[in-house]
Formats: C-alpha cells, sequence, structure tokens
C-alpha cells in the first residue's frame, strides 16, 4: 500500500483530498445498494485499499480520482449484491435493512458527472434512505439497483453508468426504467411527517399499555410486521400479518420483556421508535403509514445491525 499521508517521493497524492471530500458520499452510496451502514463501510474500505494499491505512477494518470472512487464503489457494491441471494440463503429469518439514526445520513450536492433529469425521475437523497424505498430496492436485480440509485438519485448520466457496470447506456436506460416501474408500484399515499410522527406516538402509548383494542385501530386491517433477529436474538421467522395478530403479538412482546422502554426517534429519515433495556437498543422500529394507519412495521432486532444505535 502507498504512503497513507498522501505523498511519495514528496509529490502530493490527488486522490487523499478526494477520499477525504467523497468519503461520506460514498458511504451513501454504498449504504442505499447494499441497506447496510456496515458493508458500505467496508466497501469505502476496501475501495481506498485498491487505490492505495496502485503505484504513485498509476494513481498521478487517474484523470478524475473522485469518479475512479464511485466506479471502483459501485463495482464492489454490485460484486456483492450478486452474492447477496446466496447469503440471504443463510440467513436465519427475514433480512430488513439496516436502519439508520439521526445523524449518520450526509446529505449534501451533487457528486460526480453532470447531467438533466426529468423531474419525474428524481428521487431525493432523503427520500431514498426510507426503510419502504430500501425494502423495495432489496428486490431488484444488482444491477436494476446500481443503475436505479446512481441515475435516479445520485444523478449520473447513463454515460457513466454504463462505464461503471459494463453495459450499454441504453440497457442501462431500461435498468432504470423497470427500477422505477417496481418503485412507483409499490407506492403508498405517504402520510405527512406530523401525522407520520402522531400515529407512530399513539402506537407506542398503546404499546405500552398493552391495549389491544387501540393497536388494532392504529393498524391497517392488512398490516405486516417483519421482525430481522438475524439468529442472533430471537424474533418471528415470518412476518406477522393482519391488525389483531400483530396487536396480540406486540403486546404480548411487552408482557414478555421487563423493563422495555420506548422513546420515539427518527429512523431513515421518519419518525419510528426505539426499544431500550436499561438504556441500551435492543430494537428499532420503522413504520409505512397510510393516512392516519399503520400499513408495515419492520423490527430490526439484530445486534449487529443496530452498532450505529448502540454507539452513541
Amino acid at each position: 500500500m502507498g504512503n497513507p499521508s498522501g505523498s511519495e517521493h514528496g509529490r502530493p497524492d490527488p486522490g487523499l483530498s478526494a477520499i477525504m471530500s467523497e468519503r461520506h458520499q460514498l458511504i451513501n452510496l454504498a449504504y442505499r445498494l447494499l441497506g447496510s451502514v456496515t458493508e458500505a463501510e467496508d466497501v469505502v474500505q476496501e475501495t481506498c485499499t485498491r487505490w492505495y494499491a496502485m503505484s504513485a505512477q498509476q494513481r498521478e494518470a487517474v484523470e478524475s480520482p473522485g469518479g475512479w472512487l464511485t466506479t471502483v464503489a459501485s463495482r464492489i457494491c454490485l460484486d456483492l449484491l450478486g452474492s447477496a441471494r446466496a447469503r440471504r440463503e443463510r440467513y436465519v429469518g427475514e433480512w430488513v435493512p439496516e436502519p439508520l439514526p439521526a445523524g449518520t445520513e450526509w446529505i449534501s450536492g451533487r457528486w460526480g458527472g453532470g447531467t438533466a433529469l426529468d423531474p419525474a425521475d428524481r428521487v431525493t437523497l432523503d427520500e431514498s434512505i426510507d426503510m419502504a424505498f430500501l425494502v423495495v430496492l432489496d428486490l431488484m436485480t444488482p444491477a436494476e439497483r446500481v443503475a436505479f440509485i446512481l441515475h435516479d438519485v445520485f444523478r449520473y448520466s447513463f454515460a457513466e453508468v454504463a462505464a461503471i457496470v459494463g453495459r450499454s447506456p441504453a440497457a442501462c436506460r431500461q435498468l432504470a426504467s423497470s427500477a422505477r416501474r417496481r418503485i412507483r408500484a409499490s407506492q403508498s399515499a405517504k402520510a405527512p411527517a406530523a401525522r407520520h410522527a402522531d400515529t407512530v406516538r399513539a402506537f407506542k402509548q398503546a404499546w405500552e399499555a398493552k391495549d389491544i383494542d387501540a393497536l388494532v385501530g392504529l393498524l391497517a386491517p392488512d398490516a405486516t410486521a417483519t421482525g430481522d433477529g438475524g439468529g442472533l436474538v430471537t424474533a418471528a421467522l415470518r412476518p406477522v400479518e393482519g391488525a389483531e395478530q400483530i396487536a396480540r403479538f406486540f403486546a404480548d412482546r411487552m408482557a414478555a420483556v421487563p423493563g422495555v422502554t420506548l422513546a420515539q426517534s427518527t429512523v431513515n429519515g421518519r419518525p419510528g421508535l426505539v426499544a431500550q433495556v436499561d438504556g441500551v437498543p435492543v430494537s428499532v422500529l420503522a413504520f409505512d403509514i397510510e393516512g392516519d394507519l399503520v400499513k408495515r412495521i419492520w423490527a430490526v432486532l439484530n445486534p449487529d445491525k443496530l452498532r450505529p444505535w448502540r454507539a452513541g
């Protein structure tokens, strides 16, 4: 590996400033592609390692260090997504994207090449960390996901996307279009943030009181609740379906875990809940709300996915 101080034989390394300025943004990209903060950080570390594995002359020959870093990080993510299906088959129970606490997301301006987007095709950075959005992304093929995120979220041209994924610009356009249709088909009429927060607060109060009737009244009849324990802690291995079944499940869980406390918190940019025992987060819940009713709940209990929540 080259000199990590950013110079070799007295010459400044043009990649060091790119690494320092792009690191947060590369994590943003990798998180959306992989649904995991931990894996995103690993991808950025591997990208930096590959940069310094080149000779000083090779690094100096790179016309755009930032573009090189983005290309390499995207390709690493593409490879990881290709193996994700096999890894998921070995995963115990349901897999849910790793939840983000407030303050771990770095939202800034455009980075990479320029392109004009139809406003209808644009997805903002904050929208693209919504848990419901990430769950739909996980259903896409790796190429669809990469093409869509790079173009619709980070605004890369299809020519730039093609150079990264190794397909033609026309093929990348089709991939992004297919991904866009999946997103639109899954979108619900989301409640405004204030109403979303009010519903989450009411759910918290009903859950604390183990009030099954109140919980049922806050849940859509066809609601689903998905838990992710990763085989490390107890969690339902399959989604719980139906308002009454979910209400009873949550009431039973509250009764079964003495000393648990609930706190409202921002989860992936939307109001959610954090369950704690002795001040330590043991579960993070994200909600998808239509009108005033909870449509979907994602509860992440896997301690490996709660690392950012416990670090604070």
